[in-house]
């Protein structure tokens, strides 16, 4: 009976272990289609020009497929997300 039970708890662990077993994680591919340009502003213009803008404390986040710059950064006291467009509109942006 002892055997019986040892054998079951084997076959038990062993079936724990394939419901376990990890999952394939397909690679992370490139958000920007092949056609996307990007130009060549850099964070370095972006933070400037935010802070032309009358912003503190710009942290660049991304720059994303659009060319958008975005960043977190304070205005009249408050923190904020704000986007950067490549024509030099600033707007602030959800969460």
């Amino acid at each position: 009976m002892r055997k019986l039970l040892i054998a079951a708890a084997a076959l038990a662990l062993l079936g724990l272990g394939v419901a376990l077993k990890p999952i394939a994680v397909a690679p992370a591919y490139a958000a920007c289609d092949p056609g996307d340009r990007l130009d060549n502003s850099t964070a370095d213009q972006a933070r400037k020009k935010l802070m032309a803008a009358g912003y503190s404390d710009v942290h660049i986040e991304s720059k994303g497929c659009d060319n958008v710059w975005h960043a977190t950064a304070v205005k009249d006291g408050k923190p904020t997300r704000v986007a950067l467009e490549p024509g030099g509109k600033v707007y602030p942006e959800g969460d």
